[in-house]
């Protein structure tokens, strides 16, 4: 399973998708200056990868998403584009300082930082996770983190680690419904798994925010979201993302429905009455969507004003400047 949901490239044509789907791809020239600062730093960012539809959105209010360890992901989900492998690419060590350039240059006040499976790994990657997390808390101390982690296979050590970072926001990606999980998602990747690795961050970390997200129009019931509902708040999630599965090409899991405006808008309601913090629901969202962020910043930035901020024990990354 991928960290993160990248199934925003749509087979369909803008012909053929519902009105609501139309979307202006990005452009102008901030969007042009700060794709080629990404590029330049060899980053890759999901909200290119995906193709998302807020791209211009984010980037221009101080948000963005880096994916780490690589473009290859050891997992294979039905909804999911990204390639995979057995093995994924060697692990750049100075990741963590391309993205602290990334995040000066570009003005940023809040990321996101996630990755592909890397099953490969002795630690699945957590470590690299939690090394920049915490440059980027010394060097950057007024930036919010968010973490879209993987499952790391519920293991202990690896969520202690992320849990230890620092990290503002901790996020972990359900994807689906229960009942569909199996056919959604790759077979190491378990509906309980995820509910556990939510379950330990909050428990590991209880002064952060807890995040998923569920994908919509893959053949789900009313029924079975609201049970997915009810088991994400008994994990202890506080922020919730609801947004519209697209599928990536013919290879990919067909779209079962594709969900309108105002059943999105209902859902979100839907979801907010079980105890939510804050819900972003709308056929755009994606599960790093921007209102969630400005959400999580304003509300950690109250807290912030009122307590001593969390700081990370771990060492910085091999050959960070101090």
């Amino acid at each position: 399973m991928a960290a993160t949901t990248r199934s925003e490239a749509p087979l369909a044509t803008q012909a053929t998708l519902p009105d609501w789907l139309k979307i202006r791809p990005p452009s102008g020239e901030r969007y042009q200056r700060l794709r080629s600062l990404v590029e330049g730093l060899r980053l890759t960012t999901v909200c290119e990868e995906a193709r998302c539809p807020n791209l211009s959105e984010c980037w221009s209010g101080g948000t963005a998403t880096f994916m780490l360890l690589g473009e290859t992901c050891t997992r294979g989900c039905s909804f999911c584009s990204v390639k995979t492998a057995r093995r994924g690419e060697p692990v750049d060590v100075e990741e963590p300082q391309k993205v602290l350039e990334a995040v000066e240059q570009m003005g940023l006040r809040y990321i996101v930082l996630t990755s592909v499976d890397r099953d490969d790994l002795a630690d699945q990657g957590a470590g690299h996770f939690a090394r920049t997390v915490a440059h980027l808390k010394a060097h950057a101390p007024g930036l919010l983190i968010e973490t879209l982690i993987p499952d790391f296979r519920g293991d202990e050590a690896a969520l202690a680690t992320i849990a230890a970072s620092g990290a503002d926001v901790l996020a972990h990606n359900v994807e689906t419904v229960r009942r569909l999980t199996p056919s959604v998602r790759d077979p190491r990747a378990t509906y309980d798994q995820s509910l556990h690795v939510l379950r330990r961050l909050k428990a590991l970390r209880p002064d952060a925010l807890t995040k998923s997200s569920l994908m919509v129009g893959h053949g789900e019931s009313e029924a079975e979201l609201h049970e997915s509902f009810r088991d994400l708040r008994a994990a202890g999630v506080e922020l919730l993302t609801l947004g519209q599965y697209l599928r990536p090409s013919e290879k990919h899991r067909p779209v079962a429905e594709y969900v309108a405006p105002d059943r999105f808008t209902a859902l979100g309601r839907a979801a907010e009455a079980h105890g939510f913090l804050h819900v972003a629901s709308g056929p755009f969202v994606r599960s790093s969507y921007k209102a969630g962020e400005l959400f999580a910043e304003s509300h950690l930035r109250a807290r912030a004003a009122a307590s001593r901020p969390f700081t990370s024990t771990l060492p910085l990354a091999p050959g960070a400047p101090a």
